[in-house]
């Protein structure tokens, strides 16, 4: 039996946060660059990285990007990068100043949802603003996808 590969959200994704849909609501979603070093960019491209326990932070007016793990490129040797380091994230000011007062004010958090390179090349990172789910609003999450899945399954049967 073959070792099943990782199913990925999008095609042109480097890394994706599937958990994070199941252990908050995503309210909003911003694209953001990514200040990375070249091993990092590189080490992206090969693929590896891992986004499940990520989250930003806006810190001293610019947003950062925290426990997003992007391995070591093999090659680099001794000129690799720090593997957990913290990235600055580039958006507009009036992107991170909106985003500081929705934190503060109504106490979300903002998640990493997917790490992509853009069209031009250059990597980005989709970041959502999320509130975290009760224990219930997990039981109806499952609760729904299971449905769907049983009626979509009904409808496969009915068509055949």
């Amino acid at each position: 039996m073959a070792k099943a590969k990782k199913r990925k959200v999008a095609p042109g994704d480097v890394a994706s946060n599937r958990y994070a849909s199941y252990r908050f609501e995503l309210l909003e979603r911003l694209e953001c660059g990514i200040a990375l070093q070249g091993t990092e960019v590189k080490a992206l491209r090969a693929g590896g990285a891992q986004l499940k326990d990520g989250y930003a932070l806006v810190r001293d007016g610019d947003l950062y990007l925290h426990n997003v793990h992007i391995p070591p490129y093999p090659p680099a040797a001794h000129a690799n990068h720090e593997p957990e380091r913290d990235r600055r994230l580039l958006a507009r000011r009036s992107q991170i100043d909106k985003l500081s007062a929705q934190i503060k004010e109504k106490g979300l958090t903002l998640v990493p949802t997917r790490i992509y390179f853009s069209a031009d090349g250059r990597a980005k990172v989709e970041i959502a603003l999320a509130k975290g789910k009760d224990r219930f609003d997990k039981r109806e999450t499952i609760k729904a996808r299971e449905s769907k899945r049983d009626m979509d399954r009904a409808l496969r049967e009915a068509n055949r």
